[in-house]
């Protein structure tokens, strides 16, 4: 589970506090990579940051949807 970042972005801090907390619960692990450190993932996600990938797919961007998020992460 990965959330992709950017330094300074608030939604990203935002996402990112909400992504610790609800793997946490479900013990699931995450990390985060930054957008910018990777040619590849900002010419993708540049505009979409935070974008949540679970398995290397996306899953949703801007935001978490709580109960979406944890149904799929409950597989």
């Amino acid at each position: 589970m990965t959330v992709v970042s950017r330094q300074g972005c608030h939604l990203c801090e935002v996402a990112e506090a909400e992504v610790a907390r609800i793997c946490a619960e479900l013990d699931v692990p995450w990390e985060v990579t930054d957008v910018d450190a990777d040619p590849e993932l900002r010419a993708e996600y540049g505009d979409q940051v935070p974008v949540i990938l679970i398995d290397g797919r996306e899953h949703g961007y801007w935001r978490v949807e709580e109960d979406r998020f944890r149904a799929a992460l409950k597989g």
